[in-house]
């Protein structure tokens, strides 16, 4: 369960809602996996959209979502660039058409988000969960049409892999406790902002618990081994991920030190090391 995990961590979707459409923006990579999940959610023909996360800004990509108008809103699910670069673009091709995210800085147009004022949408709602963790305003939406439900769950869950924990802004303790709020959306698709959709939201968490839990005891045992500094904990935990992501890994860790209690200093050479406080 420790292990670099690069598959779906629960089953895949058999397909989508009628009423959702995937419109998946041309930057893959590494972090973005086969690229960033546009969703555009309508419930009949002609009434007015909610698109979450508009994704960077690319002027195809944007276009296309634009064709899909009218939209009614643009939703944020957190204020990563690669999720919401197009934003303003995408708001002047709409008409000015109201952005919203839990954080005001990436708010245009209209009050930010919050959990106690659902989006309503021509045949369907849409409700604000506060999932902080992978970053600090990190938020999923449970969307709701008739007796069918949906989470999307922006870059909380991923369609493949597991997620960093973007330290300092992101923190794992917010995580964990996003993930167990999660795992009661048991048998619910979740729609990821990287990778294919899940058939399972509350499975998905479960399983990024048990591993991120798993984790935990591995940069417990690297740091009671003498592991001194962030990257020889990286070095150690994460030996089977590719090197050219191991940036990106010490994010998470540094997240895993800070919850263990184990603070940094800064030695004499000027290499970060690892006290106990």
């Amino acid at each position: 369960m420790g292990g670099h995990v690069t598959g779906p961590v629960a089953a895949l979707a058999d397909g989508l809602p009628g009423w959702v459409t995937l419109l998946r923006a041309p930057n893959p990579g590494p972090m973005t996996l086969d690229g960033t999940n546009t969703w555009v959610l309508r419930a009949a023909p002609g009434a007015p959209a909610v698109v979450v996360d508009p994704g960077p800004a690319d002027e195809g990509h944007l276009g296309r979502i634009a064709a899909h108008g009218p939209v009614g809103s643009v939703l944020i699910t957190h204020g990563h660039p690669d999720h919401t670069e197009g934003a303003a673009r995408l708001a002047d091709l709409l008409d000015g058409a109201a952005v919203r995210a839990a954080d005001p800085a990436h708010t245009i147009g209209a009050a930010p988000l919050t959990p106690d004022a659902p989006v309503e949408a021509a045949g369907f709602t849409v409700r604000l969960v506060p999932t902080p963790g992978h970053t600090a305003d990190s938020v999923c939406f449970l969307a709701e049409h008739g007796d069918e439900r949906v989470v999307l769950t922006g870059d909380t869950i991923l369609g493949r892999g597991t997620t960093v924990v973007a330290h300092p802004d992101g923190h794992l303790g917010d995580y964990l406790a996003s993930l167990e709020l999660l795992s009661a959306y048991r048998g619910i698709p979740a729609l990821p902002g990287h990778g294919p959709a899940l058939a399972d939201c509350g499975a998905a968490a479960e399983f990024y618990l048990a591993h991120r839990r798993a984790r935990l005891d591995q940069v417990r045992a690297a740091v009671e081994a003498g592991a001194t500094t962030a990257p020889e904990v990286v070095a150690r935990v994460y030996a089977d991920v590719d090197r050219s992501l191991w940036w990106a890994a010490e994010w998470s860790v540094r997240a895993q030190l800070e919850y263990l209690g184990v603070a940094p200093r800064e030695s004499g050479t000027g290499v970060t090391e690892l006290e106990q406080p």
